[in-house]
């Protein structure tokens, strides 16, 4: 089920398929059955739409986004963010089925997927009421690195993954809603007030059950998580940080400000 999703490019009936297998999952759970598991081959690269070209992130063209144009590339990035979100977290399910795991760690993920898959739509529903559409704009290559960087390492994927990356929209999300708040954008408003909800809860997933592994294997699970992110991650994490957001996702300050490009600031 999962690879199926990785192997459809358009985003819609991608994130059709997401809704379909996750409805089929949970119905299983709802009744006391149990879908195996099992492995799969999850492809390298899951498949894409022929658009938006996607380009190196030094040349996506940057717009202001106080205005229209800039509204605009604003939620086709976000758009671009949740489609990868779908993927990786179907993907963390196919790539990682021969790590022994409690069932619960399958059903966050699905949850995950299925939320990221309406995450996506609303994103297209807002660019359609703008009179554009998810493929009208460059996007960011370079969303699918953390993934083959962390393919064999289903630590370093949790950690980087929803920890670090997931956790950054946490910090970023109050400023766009801002930005449309100020536009009189209501639809916008509204879809990024659902995303922001929710996305605490798939940075609290990775946590819990990056915890859940380090417990496992008798590690301590800030070090391990500063070894991995300096690792995994490409650069230094960027304050300022969502501490209170953070903090319900399970992340306190002591993980993400050693890893940041400047000090924490001094508490009164």
């Amino acid at each position: 089920m999962a690879t199926e999703v990785l192997t459809t490019a358009d985003g819609r009936a991608k994130t059709a398929l997401s809704h379909q297998h996750a409805a089929t999952w949970f119905a299983a759970r709802a009744e006391g059955r149990t879908i195996p598991v099992g492995t799969a081959t999850p492809p390298d690269m899951p498949a894409r739409p022929a658009r938006p070209e996607l380009l190196a992130p030094r040349d996506v063209p940057r717009r202001r986004p106080g205005s229209p144009q800039g509204r605009i590339a604003l939620v086709h990035a976000v758009a671009h963010i949740e489609l990868n979100a779908v993927d990786l977290h179907w993907d963390i399910i196919a790539r990682f089925g021969h790590v022994p795991m409690p069932m619960g760690f399958y059903d966050d993920w699905v949850k995950a997927a299925d939320e990221e898959s309406k995450h996506f739509n609303l994103m297209c529903d807002c660019l359609e009421a703008m009179d554009s559409h998810y493929g009208a704009l460059p996007a960011h290559a370079g969303m699918w690195r953390a993934a083959e960087d962390t393919a064999q390492d289903l630590l370093g994927r949790l950690a980087v993954v929803p920890m670090v990356l997931e956790a950054r929209g946490l910090d970023v999300t109050p400023g766009m809603i801002e930005i449309f708040r100020k536009a009189n954008d209501d639809a916008t408003v509204a879809a990024l007030n659902v995303i922001y909800a929710e996305e605490v809860g798939h940075v609290a997933y990775g946590s819990k059950w990056f915890h859940f592994l380090c417990g496992r294997h008798d590690l301590d699970p800030k070090d391990v998580f500063h070894d991995l992110v300096r690792t995994y991650f490409h650069g230094a994490l960027k304050p300022p940080f969502n501490e209170e957001k953070r903090a319900e996702a399970g992340i306190p300050p002591d993980f993400y400000w050693p890893l940041a490009d400047q000090t924490p600031p001094r508490r009164g």
